[in-house]
């Protein structure tokens, strides 16, 4: 048998270190400099900079409904993604590889694309089911309703590929037994499957909501991007940026990563440490 470099298996300290320092200069270079790039210009002139974009009334309006569409896609991703963790553990059917490839398809398909198939769809002139829709008074594009499904199908994956990897492991013995002694499916989805699977669908929710925050391409296409009215925070940066607004860009910019980064540091400190 081929003996390992005695470099690797010996756990050599120049092999380590440099190890180490491609990782680091890798985060700093694609992750640390644009952050600090950011909240140096924010806080450029101390807090100046923050309260003169919450003073915009477009800048509080873009927060609030980036808001409201990203907690309606979580919550709606949030069901479909446990209700389709479940399927694709707990069942076999026919289909079903051809399925856990669809639920991957929005990680290869670019968001653009993603908003256009939206608009060709539900576009209210020429779409194929946006006339009826809004002959019933229900208007998707251009409106919070498309914002939603274009956010919805960005987060797609997040919920179902971190449920499912732990209903796996966990198995349906637990499950049987509780039906064996007469509980019926919510019985036992609330008593042994969700306790089992409380902490992946907690960070598959502060995944989706944190990418939510930050969807751009899909959203631009079906929001209409009328400031005021249907403009999200992320397409207000753009705006601001290219109109010479730099510092209401990056405070907005800002706001955004630091409402995300909290929701991923919110969760290490809730979730319980595991024992020794």
């Amino acid at each position: 048998m081929a003996r390992p470099s005695a470099a690797v298996g010996n756990g050599s300290p120049v092999v380590k270190w440099v190890l180490r320092l491609l990782v680091i200069g890798y985060l700093v270079m694609l992750v640390a400099w644009p952050t600090a790039y950011i909240v140096k210009h924010t806080f450029a002139d101390g807090l100046g900079g923050i309260r003169d974009a919450l003073s915009d009334p477009d800048v509080v309006h873009s927060l609030k409904l980036t808001a409201q569409v990203a907690v309606t896609a979580v919550l709606i991703n949030l069901v479909f993604g446990v209700g389709m963790s479940l399927l694709l553990v707990r069942y076999t059917f026919w289909g079903k590889r051809a399925l856990s490839v669809l639920i991957d398809l929005p990680l290869s398909v670019s968001p653009v694309v993603v908003g256009l198939a939206l608009v060709l769809v539900y576009n209210g002139r020429f779409g194929w089911f946006g006339p009826w829709l809004e002959d019933q008074g229900l208007q998707v594009i251009f409106a919070k309703p498309g914002m939603v499904m274009a956010t919805c199908f960005v987060i797609l994956p997040l919920v179902i590929r971190e449920v499912v990897p732990v209903l796996e492991e966990l198995g349906d013995d637990q499950e049987q037994a509780a039906r064996s002694l007469g509980a019926n499916s919510w019985q036992t989805f609330r008593r042994i499957t969700l306790p089992g699977i409380k902490w992946a669908v907690v960070y598959g929710v502060v995944l989706s909501l944190a990418r939510a925050l930050g969807e751009f391409g899909a959203v631009k296409v079906v929001a209409g991007n009328v400031g005021g009215e249907t403009q999200v925070a992320t397409v207000l940066v753009q705006q601001k940026y290219q109109n010479f607004e730099q510092e209401t860009a990056y405070s907005v910019a800002f706001m955004l990563v630091f409402a995300a980064v909290l929701c991923l540091v919110v969760v290490a400190l809730l979730r319980p440490k595991e024992s020794k």
